[in-house]
Parts: C-alpha cells; sequence; structure tokens
C-alpha cells in the first residue's frame, strides 16, 4: 500500500525546502505536488513511497529541522464541519492563565492549568479550583483580557478558507463566553460555545455557571453538529492542544493535535508542532490558490 506523507512547516523557507528533500532521499520517498505558494507562510509538501516506511522514525528526524510529518489519506481529506478548541489553539496562551496574571496571581493558577492540560488533574475540579482563587476580581479585567488577545498564526486563513468552500466552523472551548463570543466573530466561526463566568455586583463570583463545558462536551458538540448538518464523522475535523480534547480529536474523521501537549501526543496521530495552522488546510488538501484571505 502506498504511503502518502505531508511534510509542514513554518515559516515557508528555501533551507526547509532543502531539509524536506533531505528527508525524502533518506526515507526512500518520491517527492510530489507542492501545495503551498512562494509568498505561503507555511511551506507543505507531499510525498510518497510505494514501500513500508519507518514513520516513527520519519518524524524524529523531521522535528530536528522542525518540520511537522503526517499520514494522509488522499481520498477523504477535504472536510464539511471544523471544531476547534480556543487556548493554545486559535489564540496563543491560556485566556484563564492571562486573567489570573492581570490578578496579580498567575503562578498560582498556570501550575494548576498545565496539570489539567497534561490530563494530571481533572478539568472540571481544576476549573474549580482556579475560579476560586479569583473570587473578588473585578470584571473589567475581563476587557483586558480580551484587550490583549493574541492569534495563532493561520487561524483567519483556516476559518475564510473553509468557510468559503461550506463548511461550518465552530469554536467549543473550556473557556469562557467573554472571549469566544469576542474570537468567533473577529475570525468568523459559525458559532461559539464555552463556559460562563459568574459574576456578582461587577466582581468575579468565583465559579462559572453550571453545566460546566468539558470533555464530554465537546465529543457530544462534535456529535450534535455532525447529526444537524447530516454528515458522517469521517466528514469532520477537530483541533485541540490539551487532555480535555482528547476525546473529540479522536472520535473526528480527523483529529489534530496542535502543538499538543505530551499526552495528547501520545493518544492522537496526527500532529502540528511547528506549522501554523495553515497546515489543517493542507491536509485536507487545498492548496495555496484556494485560500481566502
Amino acid at each position: 500500500m502506498q504511503a502518502c506523507i505531508l511534510f509542514t512547516a513554518s515559516p515557508s523557507s528555501e533551507e526547509t525546502d532543502k531539509n524536506i528533500r533531505q528527508l525524502c532521499r533518506e526515507f526512500g520517498l518520491q517527492t510530489g505536488k507542492t501545495l503551498s505558494g512562494r509568498t505561503s507562510s507555511c511551506l507543505a509538501q507531499e510525498a510518497h513511497s510505494d514501500e513500508k516506511i519507518e514513520f516513527s522514525a520519519l518524524r524524529e528526524a523531521a522535528a530536528s529541522y522542525q518540520i511537522d510529518v503526517n499520514n494522509i489519506q488522499p481520498d477523504t481529506r477535504t472536510k464539511k464541519l471544523l471544531i476547534a478548541d480556543m487556548d493554545a489553539t486559535i489564540i496563543r496562551g491560556e485566556s484563564l492563565d492571562e486573567l489570573a496574571e492581570l490578578a496579580g496571581i498567575g503562578s498560582q493558577i498556570s501550575k494548576i492549568t498545565a496539570r489539567a492540560m497534561a490530563g494530571e488533574l481533572d478539568f472540571e475540579q481544576a476549573l474549580a479550583a482556579r475560579l476560586a482563587l479569583l473570587k473578588g476580581q473585578p470584571a473589567s479585567l475581563l476587557e483586558e483580557v480580551v484587550k490583549g488577545v493574541t492569534i495563532t498564526p493561520g487561524a483567519h486563513q483556516l476559518i475564510a478558507t473553509m468557510r468559503a468552500h461550506g463548511a461550518e466552523c465552530y469554536l467549543i472551548s473550556g473557556g469562557f463566553t467573554f472571549l469566544t463570543s469576542y474570537i468567533a466573530q473577529k475570525l468568523g466561526f459559525t458559532g461559539h460555545h464555552a463556559n460562563q463566568l459568574g459574576l456578582t455586583d461587577g466582581q468575579l463570583s468565583g465559579s462559572a455557571l453550571p453545566p460546566i463545558l468539558g470533555k464530554q462536551a465537546k465529543r457530544d458538540f462534535l456529535h450534535h453538529y455532525c447529526g444537524q448538518m447530516n454528515i458522517p464523522l469521517s466528514q469532520s475535523l477537530c483541533v485541540g492542544d490539551g487532555a480535555n480534547d482528547m476525546m473529540m480529536l479522536q472520535e473526528a474523521g480527523l483529529g489534530v493535535a496542535f502543538e499538543g501537549k505530551p499526552a495528547l501526543r501520545a493518544a492522537i496521530d496526527t500532529q502540528i508542532s511547528y506549522s501554523d495552522l495553515t497546515a489543517l488546510l493542507y491536509l485536507q488538501g487545498y492548496e495555496a490558490r484556494d485560500f481566502t484571505a
């Protein structure tokens, strides 16, 4: 059976192209179509082999050049539904950690966040513990978080291109609606779902309003929207970085660990660690000329 491989890396450069050709020679791959263009932010090169390749060795070798390597299935690539995590995926960093920094308790909360995303703590318990530490902080801090948010490179093109080609895109986050509403509107998502912070007299109440959106809810939204759109799970693409995304990614037609935590990378085969979010378009077979700005 022919092995089909996609190499991606950011930024796109002649040196990266040279390294990909070297990897192809070392592992007996024939280079195929180049999907990216000369001005693309991310280089994307297909390759193939009629022989079985040592994929784990190839991925390890490519990582030394900061190049992502993934198996692709050419016949089932373009997806009709995207469900994306927000924190550390569509945006840089964890919004709750940013809120804690503004409140002056960043180190206390970031430690809990890191353990939750690594799968060492139950997500709902970790969320409750972090919110309790924020009780009494002014609600005005939420506006500061929104002002300081950084969109992950490639996110605009990912959403715009998939929407332009008829896909539906949803932002599903274990974070909070004060930020998902802003990000969803800014990037053009079809819709969004997240937790809602409790507020009392202009201050954080120290809790979230039930029900809590965690890993089960993310998986349930995947099934809900596939059913609503009358499409099979194979037509879905889900992307996230943490342990609470794992269930959703495992059931998606294409689940992608984007800069994933170790526990997630151990469970999810398709991994983007060195490329921007346009790599998700290349994984679906889009070429740079298909992108919508």
